[in-house]
């Protein structure tokens, strides 16, 4: 076999490795959306409790990246404290590991392609007939795991021609265990992807290009490597994010540190483990098991400094939540999970609707002009960043029901940015001294029916009463039709001068506009299921 065709199904098998992986994971994520929330959602009691979610949620999904970016969304909605998340990420990590199990004892087992082809066009049949819905994602992840087994396939080819012809470094010395982990760290790097990293290092020890020495310490690379995506993904992400890419950097620097300097120790150990638990002797069944307790270790390392970590984290990235302009919960790490995306979204849009109503209840009660001005400058900032978030939400692929929640929160946006800029606008023009008693009366009724209108139609309420809602609305009409009655009444029997009856006529068509359009964002969120 030529060098140059055994370089092709290299390329080849890796690329459909990553592909197949790609779609399994796209597809699990989509059908076990809702799972992933039941699951995570009730992982708060205890670390055992979270520390199982997150390994079962990886498990069920195949992407510690995914669990990652929904554990984020949790505690950025407040459905998590940082202290069980951090063992929910600690999970995925012992989780991720059965991507290594199905290789070693699958992939490199069996004559794949005969498994690998009715598995696609199974996979790609499902999603055909159910776009959009469960079967469809389904489908995907099916054809994504056919896809992933033939890449194994074409790799195990490329390590045998390449027997004999490659030498890959070998021995135990520290600049070649040193240059095993830099090829680990690499191969994750450019790859982006810890599984695909895993993958070849197991078909390569499989080939015998590898020793066992050798192949752990590229396994440790690999996980040391996906501190750098880590990284990457938490710049400019939201605080919680970047406490979370820590945590991650952390963990898994912490482990691979310690693992390193106890590696001939491990190999020994794990040598008598496999025969006790009776797996194969083949090099990948010993790799398998050495990326497993690999992880277990990094978590019975981090277990005592849990919490000083999390206060540690808490205490930290606080500078970006103090400016009220910048967007708390939008992070582009959640828009690989949709309904993710969306509870950050909504939570955003709640943000804003709250800067509105404060600031239609300050010009209410007569606010200068200065201050509608900079919460108005907060709404356009929130806006903005949700406009940006939405283009790059809209990319990703969404079941009906996403879309159609979407359009409802983009709806209740708009609602609360209309809100804030009648606000300005009434804002603009300031209330002179009323002098006439009918016209004071009327100011007084109207300004007191739109605040218990405005109490009415809280963001943060959790089950609005519709009825009481529309109840206060047409009240608030009522007491503006009043007030309109009564400045033409005075500035008819020139009891106020016309200039200063138009500019106040505009300024309480304004401030009524305002909080009717908060109402109605608080009655679309009630007709509804934003939440």
């Amino acid at each position: 076999m030529s060098t140059l065709h055994t370089l092709g199904l290299m390329a080849g098998g890796l690329g459909l490795f990553l592909l197949g992986m790609g779609l399994m994971t796209d597809g699990l994520r989509l059908a076990a959306g809702p799972a992933l929330h039941r699951i995570l959602a009730g992982a708060t009691r205890t670390r055992m409790q979270a520390l199982g979610a997150g390994a079962l949620v990886t498990t069920l999904v195949q992407s510690s990246s995914a669990v990652t970016v929904a554990t984020i969304g949790f505690v950025n909605a407040g459905l998590l404290a940082l202290g069980p998340a951090l063992w929910v990420l600690f999970g995925a990590n012992v989780g991720t590991t059965m991507t290594g199990w199905i290789v070693a004892l699958v992939g490199l087992k069996f004559k794949v392609e005969a498994l690998a082809m009715p598995l696609v066009g199974l996979g790609v049949l499902l999603r055909l007939t159910g776009e959009g819905r469960r079967r469809g994602a389904l489908g995907t992840a099916l054809a994504g795991f056919g896809l992933l087994f033939m890449g194994i396939a074409l790799l195990q080819e490329a390590f045998g021609g390449f027997a004999g012809q490659l030498s890959l470094p070998q021995g135990d010395g520290a600049a070649t265990v040193l240059t095993q982990l830099a090829i680990g760290v690499l191969m994750t790097v450019l790859m982006q992807s810890s599984s695909a990293a895993m993958a070849i290092t197991l078909t390569a020890a499989q080939g015998g290009l590898l020793d066992m020495q050798g192949a752990a310490a590229v396994v440790i690379g690999a996980n040391i490597g996906t501190t750098v995506t880590a990284v990457l993904a938490a710049i400019g992400a939201t605080p919680n994010a970047r406490r979370a890419a820590v945590a991650h950097v952390v963990f898994n620097l912490l482990t691979g540190t310690v693992a390193l300097l106890l590696l001939p120790w491990i190999m020994g150990v794990l040598g008598q483990a496999r025969e006790a638990l009776d797996l194969p002797p083949d090099p990948a069944a010993k790799l398998a098991l050495f990326h497993t307790a690999f992880n277990v270790l990094g978590v019975l390392l981090i277990w005592p400094l849990a919490e000083p970590l999390t206060r540690w984290l808490l205490r930290r990235f606080r500078a970006r939540e103090e400016d009220e302009a910048q967007p708390r919960f939008l992070d582009d790490n959640v828009l690989a999970v949709p309904t993710l995306a969306l509870d950050a979204l909504e939570q955003e849009v709640a943000r804003t609707g709250q800067v509105a109503h404060r600031m239609t209840r300050a010009v209410l009660a007569g606010a200068d002009p200065a201050a509608a001005a900079r919460d108005q400058a907060v709404v356009a900032g929130l806006d903005a960043a949700i406009e940006r978030f939405v283009e790059r939400l809209r990319r990703t692929a969404m079941s009906q029901a996403s879309s159609a929640r979407l359009a409802q929160l983009l709806r209740v946006q708009r609602y609360h940015e209309t809100c804030a800029e009648q606000a300005q606008l009434a804002a603009a023009l300031p209330l002179p001294p009323l002098a006439d008693p009918p016209l004071v009366d009327a100011h007084l009724a109207f300004a007191g029916a739109a605040r218990a209108l405005l109490d009415r139609s809280e963001p943060a309420l959790a089950a609005p009463d519709l009825e009481a809602l529309d109840a206060d609305t047409r009240a608030m009409h009522a007491r503006y039709e009043d007030l309109k009655a009564a400045l033409l009444t005075s500035g008819a029997a020139a009891r106020l001068a016309l200039p200063e009856m138009e500019r106040m006529l505009r300024r309480f068509s304004a401030l009524r506009r305002a909080v009717q359009q908060a109402a109605k964002a608080r009655q679309r969120i009630g007709a509804g299921r934003v939440a």
